[in-house]
C-alpha cells in the first residue's frame, strides 16, 4: 500500500528492522515494509556477478532494487532509471501530494486529461472489484480519512456508527465513470485510495525499465511487495520470508521463486484505534477491518495482482479467500489467522522445515 510520507527525522533513523530489511538483496528476502534512508551497495555475488544494490524511501517505504550483473556500471544505470520510473509513476497515483491526478479527482469529482498509466491501473481496479464481487473497492477513502481523523481523538470510533453507515453509500466502485480521456464521480464527496494496487503496479514497470537495459536478474522489494526478475545466476531461486504478524521472526513460511511475485497484506501495519481492531484494511460492505485474518499472502505473476489480491482476499474468509484465488490462474495464497492457523491453496509450495 501507499503510505503517507515519513517525517525526516524518521527517515534519518537507520533501523535494526531497516537493515534487516535489505537482507531481501541477497537471498532471504523479508515481505516487510522496512524504514531508512537511501543506501548503495555493490559486490562480487559469484565469479560471474556482481551484486549491486540500492534502497531509498520511495511510496512511504524503503523501495530496495538489487541487480545481479556482469557489469556494475549497467547495473547503477539501470537502477537508476527503475527509481525515476518509480518516482514519475507515484507522482500520478499518490494521493497524499495534493498535485496528482489522483488528489485532483478526490477534490474535483472528476478529472480530464487521464494519464494512460492512471487509467490502466483504475481499469484494473474496476476488473478486481468485479472478480471479488465488490471486496476489492478503491472508493474506500471517505472511510478511511475518517478513521484518521477519528485516531487522532481520545474518543476513538466508537459512537460514529451513523456516520458510517453514511459514508458507505460513497463507497462503490460502480460509481466510478471512466473513459480514456475522463474520470468522474456520480457522488459528491467520493473519494479513492490506490493503495491496494498501485505500489504493485509500480514495482511491475520498475522491473520493466531493468529489462530494457538488459537486465536478466533482479529483485525489487517496495515495503513487502516483492517482484523477482529471472533467478539468482546458475538456476537458483530467490528465497523469500513471509513476514511474521506477531513480529517475533517466525516466520510462517519461506517461498523460492524465479520471475514472480510475491504480496503481503497485514493486520499490524497501520492501526486507528488503541484496541487494534481498526486497520488500514477496510472491507467495502460493512466500512470495518475484518478480524479474522492476522496476514494474508499471494504468490501471482506479477506485483500488481499479488497487491491487489493480498487486500482483497483479506476481507475475505479464509474459505472464501481459498476459493476465489484458486479460480485464478497461477496465483496461490497463504493465510494466517488470528491464532495463527495457517491455510494454504492447493499450489502454494513453501519451503520451511
Amino acid at each position: 500500500m501507499f503510505k503517507e510520507p515519513y517525517s525526516t527525522a524518521e527517515y534519518q533513523a537507520i533501523t535494526r528492522r531497516g537493515f534487516l530489511g535489505l537482507s531481501g538483496v541477497l537471498g532471504l528476502g523479508l515481505a516487510a515494509s522496512p524504514i531508512g534512508i537511501s543506501l548503495a551497495e555493490a559486490a562480487k555475488f559469484d565469479r560471474h556477478l556482481y551484486k549491486v544494490s540500492r534502497s531509498r524511501p520511495e511510496m512511504g517505504t524503503l523501495t530496495s532494487i538489487t541487480v545481479l550483473n556482469y557489469s556494475k556500471d549497467q547495473a547503477y544505470e539501470a537502477i537508476d532509471l527503475a527509481f525515476e520510473e518509480i518516482a514519475r509513476l507515484t507522482k500520478l497515483m499518490s494521493r497524499y501530494d495534493v498535485d496528482t491526478p489522483v488528489s485532483q479527482l478526490n477534490r474535483d469529482g472528476y478529472l480530464n486529461g487521464v494519464p494512460p498509466e492512471l487509467y490502466f491501473v483504475l481499469r484494473e481496479s474496476m476488473r478486481y472489484h468485479e472478480i471479488s464481487t465488490g471486496r476489492f473497492d478503491i472508493t474506500v477513502k471517505p472511510l478511511i480519512d475518517m478513521y484518521a481523523r477519528l485516531s487522532q481523538s481520545s474518543g476513538g470510533i466508537s459512537g460514529h456508527e451513523e456516520k458510517i453507515h453514511d459514508l458507505l453509500n460513497l463507497v462503490d466502485a460502480r460509481l466510478i465513470v471512466m473513459n480514456e480521456s475522463s474520470i468522474a464521480f456520480r457522488k459528491h464527496g467520493m473519494g479513492i485510495t490506490l493503495d491496494g494496487i498501485a505500489k504493485g503496479y509500480i514495482v511491475d514497470k520498475a522491473i520493466g525499465v531493468l529489462q530494457t537495459k538488459g537486465i536478466k536478474h533482479a529483485l525489487i522489494n517496495a515495503g513487502g511487495d516483492i517482484r523477482t526478475l529471472g533467478d539468482k545466476g546458475q538456476n537458483r531461486p530467490w528465497k523469500i520470508a513471509i513476514e511474521d504478524p506477531q513480529k517475533k521472526n517466525d516466520y510462517p513460511d519461506i517461498i523460492a521463486i524465479k520471475n514472480g511475485s510475491v504480496a503481503t497484506s497485514g493486520n499490524y501495519e497501520v492501526f486507528y484505534n488503541r484496541e487494534k481492531i481498526l486497520h488500514h484494511i477496510v472491507n467495502p460492505k460493512t466500512g470495518l477491518s475484518p478480524l479474522m485474518n492476522a496476514s494474508l499472502s499471494v504468490q501471482a505473476p506479477t506485483a500488481m495482482e499479488a497487491d491487489a489480491l493480498s487486500t482483497t482476499l483479506f476481507t475475505l474468509n479464509p474459505i472464501e479467500s481459498m476459493r476465489l484465488v484458486q479460480s485464478l490462474p497461477h496465483c496461490e495464497a497463504l493465510v494466517v489467522t488470528r491464532n495463527n492457523r495457517k491455510i494454504k491453496s492447493t499450489g502454494w509450495q513453501g519451503i520451511k522445515i
